[in-house]
C-alpha cells in the first residue's frame, strides 16, 4: 500500500465503523460503540490496520464523525450553562415562538430550556438594527460574572438584542466575562449572525451547552490518536464538510448530526455515477443503522441542506445536511401497546445488551431478531466478522411478542415487525420527497448501514422506486463518506432590505467580510473556493428561500432566481416585492473521492437457506458471498448476498447487477 493512506471512523449508536483506503484498496472494520467513544474508535482503527497489514503510524489522514454533541442534547447531559442577555429578555428561551408542539393536544408540554431561569442573567444595554443606542454596562457584566461563578456554570452563552447587526456591546461583554471567568463563552454574533432573537439565542445556548463536552472529547481523541501514531483528526460537521479540530472546538454546534451528514456524502460519492448514467433526478439516501434510520435527498449532485433544524426540542439554525430521522433501526424494540397493536421503536436495545440474538443478555425482540427469523440473516452469520448470532434467543423473544399481540408464533411476529418497520421508514422517505414536491419514482434509492440493504428493495417496491444502489462499503458508508467529504466552512449575516433598494456596493462589502471569516477557518485559505447565497422572501412572508448568487451581486438576476426557486418549490410565483434577508458564504476545499475497483475473490455461491418474503411462505434462497461476485454478473431474486458488515436481500421480481466498482444495482418490477 504505497499510495497515500486515508482513514475514516464514524461512531454510531450501536457500532463504530472504520474505513481505510489507499489507492483502490478498501479495508473496513466494525466494532461495538463504547461509552467513551474514543475507546471504540481506536479499537476499530487497530482492527482495520491489522486487516490491512499496516502500522497505524503509516496513516496520512484521519477523519472522524461522532455523536457526542447530539447525545448530549438527547440525554440532556451537556454542560451546566448560563445565559447573559439584554435587560428585559431573560425569558426568550421560555417564550420561544409561542407555537404548540401538537396543535390538538391540550396536555402537550415543551422541553425545559437548556438554561434554567436561575442561570439566566440580564445586563443593561440596547442596540437596534441600525447600531448601538445604549452601551453595555460593564460593571453590571462584572456583577453577573460573580453570580455565574457562584452558580458553578461550566459555560456561558451571550445573546444581546440585535447583536447580529450591531455586535459591539456583545463583543465587549464577552471580553469582560472571559477576563472574569475560566469557562468557555459563546457569543451569538459569532455563532449565528442572523435576526430572530429566539433562534439565535437558542442556537448560541446549544453551542455553549455542548462546547465543554466536545472540547473534552476531542482532546482525549487527539491524545489517543497521537499515542497510536495517527495524525490529528479532522472532524465532520453537520454541513457535510470537514474542519480542523481547533476550528470545530471553536464552533461546537456545527458537530450536531455529523455522522448522518457523512453518510449522505458517502452515498453521493458512491452512487452519483449511477444517477447520471440512468438520468435520475437524484438520489434518496437511506441509512438504517442499529438505533435509527436516516433519510436525505441528493439533487444535481449535491446534498440538500437546511438551516432550520431541531434536536430534542432545541432549534438549531446552522447549515446542515437535511436529514429526516425515524426511530426504526436494527436494534429497535418491538412491543405491544395498550390497545393490543404491534409497534416498533423508537426505543432501541443499543449495543449493550443489543437484540436478543446477540446473546449478550437482551430479551426484548428487535428488528434484527425478525430479520434473522425471516431468513434474511443466516443463523451462522457473524455480524461485523466477529459477533455470532443466537437464533433460538431471537425466536424465543418473538414468541413472547406473538403471545402478547395474539399472533400465530414467532414467524408471524417477525413478519409483523418487518412490515411495521418498513412502513415507518417509508413514511420518512415520503416526508423527504413527496411532502417537499419531489416524486420518489424519479430517484434512485441508495441503501447503506448495517440493516439498510436488507430492507431497501421492499421499501423501494412500496414507493414505486425501480433503482436501488448498494455501494461496496454499504455497511460502513458513513465512514467511507468521511474520506469523500470536502472541507467546508459557512458564514451568514442578516442584511434586510427590499431587493429594489439594494446597494450592491454595501452587499459586496458584507460578502467580502463573510469571505474573510470563512477563509480564516480554512486550513489552506488559498485552496478554498468561495460560493455565495442569499436568503430572500416575498414581502409579508415569514420564511425564506436560499438562492445561488454569482460572484457579483446583481439585484435583478437574484430577484429572478428567487421567483424561479419559489415556483419550483411551491408551484407558483407572486407579483409582490422581494426582500433580501440574509447573505451566506461558504469556503470549500475539495478532496478527491476514494476510488474502488472490484475483482471477484473466491466462489460466489456459498449455500442456501429458507427465507420468507411478501407472501410469508418459506422459499429456498441461494446465498452469495459478495466478494466472489464477478463484475457484470446478474443475480435474480430471491437471493441473499452477504458481506462482513451488511447483508443485501434481493426479493422475488428483482435482480442485481455488479458494477466495476463493486456496487450492486438492484432493479425490479414494482407492485
Amino acid at each position: 500500500m504505497a499510495e497515500r493512506i486515508r482513514l475514516g471512523a464514524d461512531v454510531g449508536g450501536t457500532f463504530t465503523d472504520v474505513v481505510l483506503a489507499a489507492g483502490t484498496e478498501l479495508v473496513t472494520a466494525k466494532v461495538p460503540s463504547t461509552e467513551e467513544q474514543s475507546v471504540g474508535v481506536v479499537a476499530g482503527i487497530h482492527k482495520a490496520c491489522a486487516a490491512a497489514g499496516i502500522d497505524p503510524a503509516a496513516v496520512d489522514e484521519f477523519t472522524h464523525a461522532m455523536t457526542v454533541s447530539v447525545n448530549a442534547l438527547l440525554e440532556r447531559a451537556g454542560a451546566k450553562t448560563a445565559l447573559v442577555t439584554t435587560e428585559g429578555f431573560r425569558d426568550v428561551l421560555e417564550l420561544g415562538r409561542q407555537d404548540r408542539p401538537d396543535l390538538y393536544d391540550l396536555s402537550a408540554t415543551r422541553p425545559e430550556p437548556l438554561v434554567p431561569r436561575r442561570r439566566r442573567f440580564e445586563v443593561p444595554e440596547r442596540a437596534t438594527p441600525d447600531g448601538i443606542t445604549t452601551p453595555v454596562d460593564e460593571e453590571a457584566v462584572r456583577e453577573v460574572a460573580a453570580r455565574i461563578r457562584e452558580s458553578d456554570a461550566e459555560s456561558v452563552a451571550v445573546s444581546f438584542l440585535h447583536a447580529y447587526a450591531a455586535p459591539e456591546n456583545e463583543r465587549r461583554a464577552v471580553e469582560v466575562l472571559e477576563a472574569e471567568l475560566d469557562v468557555p463563552v459563546s457569543a451569538s454574533h459569532e455563532v449565528l449572525a442572523e435576526f430572530r432573537e429566539y433562534e439565535r439565542t437558542a442556537t448560541t445556548v446549544v453551542d455553549a451547552y455542548v462546547t465543554p463536552t466536545i472540547d473534552r472529547y476531542l482532546g482525549r481523541l487527539a491524545e489517543r490518536a497521537a499515542e497510536t501514531g495517527l495524525p490529528e483528526p479532522l472532524v465532520m460537521q453537520a454541513n457535510g464538510g470537514i474542519a480542523g479540530i481547533e476550528t470545530v472546538r471553536d464552533h461546537a454546534v456545527t458537530t450536531t448530526m455529523s455522522g448522518p451528514a457523512a453518510g449522505v456524502v458517502g452515498a453521493n460519492a458512491a452512487a452519483g455515477s449511477v444517477a447520471r448514467e440512468r438520468d435520475l433526478r437524484g438520489l434518496v439516501t437511506f441509512d438504517m443503522g442499529g438505533t435509527s434510520s436516516d433519510v436525505s435527498l441528493v439533487r444535481d449532485g449535491e446534498a440538500e441542506r437546511t438551516t432550520e433544524s431541531e434536536i430534542n426540542g432545541q432549534p438549531i439554525r446552522t447549515p446542515m445536511v437535511d436529514v429526516t430521522t425515524v426511530g426504526a433501526g436494527g436494534g429497535s424494540i418491538a412491543w405491544v401497546d395498550d390497545g393490543g397493536a404491534l409497534r416498533v421503536g423508537p426505543r432501541s436495545a443499543g449495543a449493550d445488551p443489543g437484540p436478543a440474538c446477540y446473546g449478550k443478555g437482551g430479551t426484548e425482540p428487535t428488528v434484527t431478531d425478525a430479520d434473522l427469523v425471516l431468513g434474511y440473516i443466516g443463523e451462522s452469520t457473524d455480524l461485523g466478522g466477529e459477533l455470532s448470532l443466537d437464533a433460538d434467543a431471537a425466536r424465543e423473544a418473538l414468541a413472547g411478542l406473538a403471545a402478547d399481540a395474539d399472533l400465530d408464533g414467532p414467524v408471524a411476529a417477525a413478519r409483523g415487525v418487518h412490515r411495521i418497520a418498513n412502513a415507518t421508514m417509508a413514511r420518512a422517505i415520503r416526508a423527504a420527497t413527496v411532502e417537499r414536491g419531489h416524486d420518489p419514482r424519479e430517484f434512485g434509492l441508495v441503501a447503506f448501514g448495517g440493516a439498510g440493504p436488507m430492507h431497501a428493495a421492499a421499501l423501494a417496491a412500496d414507493l414505486d422506486i425501480d433503482t436501488v444502489i448498494v455501494p461496496p462499503a454499504c455497511g460502513v458508508l458513513s465512514a467511507f463518506g468521511l474520506l469523500a467529504a470536502d472541507e467546508q466552512h459557512d458564514a451568514v449575516r442578516t442584511h434586510r432590505v427590499a431587493i429594489d433598494d439594494v446597494d450592491p456596493a454595501t452587499v459586496e462589502t458584507h460578502y467580502d467580510a463573510l469571505e474573510a471569516d470563512v477563509r480564516e477557518d480554512a486550513r489552506d485559505p488559498d485552496a478554498a473556493s468561495i460560493r455565495r447565497w442569499a436568503d430572500l422572501r416575498y414581502a409579508g412572508q415569514s420564511f425564506e428561500l436560499t438562492v445561488d448568487v454569482a460572484a457579483t451581486f446583481d439585484p435583478a438576476r437574484v430577484r429572478e432566481r428567487f421567483h424561479e426557486a419559489h415556483e419550483a418549490t411551491y408551484g407558483y410565483r407572486m407579483d409582490e416585492p422581494v426582500a433580501l434577508v440574509n447573505l451566506r458564504v461558504a469556503a470549500t476545499a475539495t478532496r478527491s473521492d476514494p476510488r474502488t475497483e472490484h475483482a471477484a475473490d473466491g466462489e460466489p455461491r456459498v449455500g442456501e437457506r429458507t427465507a420468507r418474503f411478501g407472501d410469508g411462505a418459506g422459499r429456498t434462497t441461494p446465498v452469495y458471498d459478495r466478494s466472489g461476485l464477478a463484475v457484470g454478473s446478474t443475480l435474480d431474486g430471491s437471493a441473499v448476498i452477504e458481506q462482513a458488515e451488511s447483508t443485501v436481500v434481493i426479493p422475488p421480481a428483482w435482480e442485481a447487477t455488479v458494477r466495476d466498482d463493486g456496487s450492486l444495482v438492484l432493479t425490479g418490477v414494482t407492485e
